[in-house]
């Protein structure tokens, strides 16, 4: 299964989540770059906030594309026991690679957030959305960043990755919505038509326009349901 673009990958998880719509204990949380674009899409679906969850993947030392682990932005760093023993790594060794990412981490809370904190998640619907998943590493980060701030439950939204690490995503979140487990799997971007790199000014775009489109139901909702003039 291909899909068009990310926001086509974003607008059938809407119908796949549709229970949550207009829950207020809900929010989407969206894993940048890629993920931001399909939790848009979510976002205007299910009429849900949508913020991101910053997380930064460990690259190995002589292939940077190869997950090795991810820090998220509460501090949490996840470590691929495979990744690391396969490459004869010590943590010790990864801390000045952690370092640079917690760096670009704090870079992209200024840009994205723009002042605003990470929202509370004490007792909320987290539904954690990414473009696809691969390794996994960067979507385990953010469920173990995630956890530690205490969500009702945590609700992980994928469009496609592979048997293997679906199944391990599966046994980590409350509920796994996911739409695609294709066989031989590659890379996520293979499972699209359109992959195209989403930007930071992407990002802040999107993320703007998911608080708009939001505050717009808010205020079609309110006038409808108001009482008419005597």
């Amino acid at each position: 299964m291909a899909f068009r673009n990310r926001e086509e990958a974003g607008r059938r998880l809407v119908e796949r989540l549709i229970r949550y719509r207009d829950e207020p204990a809900a929010i989407i949380l969206a894993l940048p770059r890629g993920g931001v674009a399909v939790g848009y899409q979510l976002s205007v679906g299910l009429h849900l906030p949508l913020d991101v969850f910053i997380v930064r993947k460990l690259g190995a030392p002589d292939n940077p594309e190869y997950a090795l682990g991810a820090v998220g932005e509460t501090g949490t760093v996840y470590l691929n026991p495979e990744a690391m023993a396969a490459f004869h790594l010590s943590q010790s060794e990864l801390q000045t690679p952690i370092q640079v990412q917690q760096q670009e981490i704090v870079r992209r809370q200024n840009l994205y957030r723009q002042g605003r904190r990470l929202p509370t998640l004490t007792d909320r619907i987290v539904i954690l959305v990414d473009d696809g998943i691969a390794t996994g590493s960067t979507f385990f980060a953010s469920v173990q960043s995630i956890r530690h701030l205490k969500p009702g439950s945590l609700i992980g939204a994928i469009p496609v990755g592979p048997t293997e690490t679906i199944r391990e995503a599966r046994a980590r979140v409350d509920e796994l919505v996911v739409l695609a487990t294709p066989d031989p799997f590659w890379a996520v971007g293979n499972h699209y038509v359109d992959f195209a790199q989403v930007s930071d000014h992407d990002v802040v775009e999107y993320l703007n326009l998911a608080e708009e489109s939001l505050s717009e139901w808010k205020e079609r909702t309110q006038s409808s349901t108001a009482s008419p003039p005597r």
